[in-house]
C-alpha cells in the first residue's frame, strides 16, 4: 500500500515529541555516579612535568609537583579536590559533574588565584575538558588520560583564536605514592565511594574501609546513608550478574 508523500513527515511530526519526552525522562546519574569513574585518582601523586620543545627546553623547564586527590561530600552533592603542591601552574583542582549537561567541569586555581573553569567528556579513561579565554578568544584544553590505577596523564594544549588546531604546551605524568607500578588492586573496597580502601573504622562491631578522608568523614556524619547505598549498589551490582 503506497502512503501519500505527506505521511511520513506528518508521522515523525507526531512521533518526535514522544521521542524528545523519552529521552528527558530517562534516568540521569548523580554526581557521585557519575565521578565513579576517577576512584583511581584517589590518593597521593608523584607529578613529573615538562614543557613541550626541544630536549634542551624539557630539561630546563621540567619540574615536580605532588598532587592530592580525595572526595567531597555535602548533602547529597559529591565532587573530587585536589591539592596541587610546587605545582608550576595550578595549585588546586575540583573536578564535578553536571547532571544536566551530562558533562564534566573541572575548577583549576592557578598560583596568581585566578580560576580556570573547564567544562568536556569523559570517555575510554580519557577527560577532555576546554575553556574560552575571554580576553585573547584562545581555546585552552586540558586533557587527564587514566592510564593505569597507578598512573596518569595531563596535558595542556591551547589553540589560538585564527588556528585551526591545538599545540600542546606542557605535560605532567603522575605516579602514586607508596604503591609499586605493577600491583594488583585487590584490597578492601571504600563503603562509600567504591574505590579501594585504604583506612579503616569500626562501626557498630564492623570494620569498614575508605579510600580517604573525605569518604572517612562522610560516613562518620552519616554512617547508616552509606552502609544502606553500599548495599543497595551490591544487590544491584550481583543482580547484573545474573
Amino acid at each position: 500500500m503506497n502512503r501519500p508523500r505527506m505521511f511520513w513527515p506528518l508521522l515523525l511530526a507526531v512521533l518526535a515529541p514522544a521521542y524528545a519526552v523519552a529521552a528527558d525522562d530517562a534516568p540521569k546519574r548523580s554526581p557521585k555516579e557519575a565521578l565513579q569513574a576517577f576512584n583511581d585518582l584517589i590518593g597521593s601523586w608523584r607529578g613529573s612535568g615538562e614543557p613541550n620543545g626541544t630536549r634542551e627546553e624539557k630539561q630546563k623547564g621540567f619540574w615536580q609537583e605532588t598532587i592530592a586527590w580525595r572526595w567531597q561530600f555535602k548533602g547529597d552533592d559529591a565532587w573530587l579536590s585536589a591539592a596541587i603542591d610546587k605545582g608550576k601552574y595550578f595549585t588546586s583542582a575540583e573536578l564535578r559533574y553536571l547532571p544536566d549537561d551530562d558533562r564534566y567541569q573541572l575548577t583549576m586555581r592557578t598560583p596568581a588565584k585566578d580560576e580556570l573553569v573547564f567544562k568536556g567528556t569523559f570517555a575510554d579513561r580519557r577527560l577532555t575538558v576546554e575553556r574560552t579565554d575571554d580576553k585573547t578568544g584562545e581555546t585552552q584544553r586540558l586533557v587527564l588520560s587514566l592510564l593505569h590505577s597507578n598512573r596518569y596523564l595531563y596535558r595542556y594544549d591551547v589553540k589560538a583564536a585564527d588556528h585551526a588546531s591545538f599545540t600542546q604546551v606542557y605535560q605532567v605524568g603522575a605516579t602514586k605514592e607508596g604503591v609499586s607500578f605493577a600491583s594488583v588492586d585487590d584490597g578492601p573496597e571504600c563503603v562509600v565511594s567504591g574505590g579501594h580502601g585504604t583506612m579503616s573504622t569500626t562501626y557498630k562491631g564492623k570494620t569498614y574501609y575508605f579510600c580517604c578522608t573525605g569518604c572517612r568523614d562522610a560516613f562518620t556524619d552519616n554512617p547508616e546513608k552509606y552502609i544502606k547505598e553500599y548495599a543497595a549498589r551490591k544487590a544491584k551490582e550481583k543482580e547484573g550478574d545474573k
